[in-house]
């Protein structure tokens, strides 16, 4: 009798699989939409587990109380502003119709009103490209270029904790507490070399890596490992 594959155990949802979000310290995201100039103060910087970027925590005029990114520069006392026509300085969030071309701006929503959904690892940033009367395309750090409505929001500046990534770990232990915070899948380990009953590139036999076959989209979820629905397959055709 063979073993669940780990892409069937993670999907059940089992607290092995399952994020520790109770210990994260909230969701980072813009404020309410309004109308005016929202005036507020960074009363805190904070570190959470669940975001690679150190997080403010901001507390409004309006008595509104909320967790955003942090960008470069920020400091604690420091005065922020939200709402259309709002200056064009770190950490400040306003509607994109309102931000210059070549501005570079963070943690932008994908619908007006979400809080927040592009941009938002450390030491990353995106640039507006070009605007229009019903979009507004932005340059993502994959340099990929996508369109939003001019009514989403997003904060101006480049988000904090740069140069994270540059930093190595030396030690597996370091890597393995690293990833038990998020409670991340690790170490992974090759399908090629797992035992037949519990992959199906597993075998004691050798390590063949021809068993990585292409599989249809509507593969049944024991099967469906490996080039799942490529485009194309085979050698490329010069021409």
């Amino acid at each position: 009798m063979g073993k669940r594959l780990i892409q069937q155990a993670r999907g059940k949802g089992g607290p092995t699989y399952r994020a520790p979000s109770f210990r994260y310290k909230g969701k980072a995201k813009h404020n309410k939409i309004s109308a005016e100039i929202v005036d507020g103060v960074v009363i805190d910087l904070i570190n959470c587990q669940g975001h690679s970027a150190p997080l403010a925590q901001v507390r409004y005029e309006n008595g509104e109380t909320c967790l955003m990114i942090a960008p470069e520069g920020i400091k604690v006392g420091q005065k922020i502003q939200s709402g259309p026509h709002s200056d064009l300085e770190a950490g400040n969030t306003t509607q994109l119709a309102n931000i210059p071309e070549g501005a570079m701006v963070y943690n932008i929503e994908a619908m007006p009103g979400d809080g927040g959904k592009f941009v938002r690892a450390s030491g990353t940033f995106a640039k507006v490209v070009s605007k229009f009367n019903d979009q507004v395309t932005i340059q993502l750090p994959s340099k990929k270029r996508k369109s939003f409505s001019p009514l989403c929001r997003a904060s101006i500046g480049v988000v904090a904790g740069g140069g994270r990534p540059e930093k190595p770990f030396l030690r597996a232990g370091t890597k393995y507490f690293k990833m038990k915070a998020r409670n991340k899948l690790w170490p992974k380990v090759s399908g090629s070399a797992q035992n037949a009953v519990d992959h199906p590139f597993g075998n004691a036999r050798s390590l063949r890596k021809s068993k990585a076959k292409p599989v249809g989209r509507n593969a049944p979820p024991g099967r469906k490992v490996g080039a799942i629905a490529p485009r194309k397959t085979g050698r490329k055709k010069r021409s």
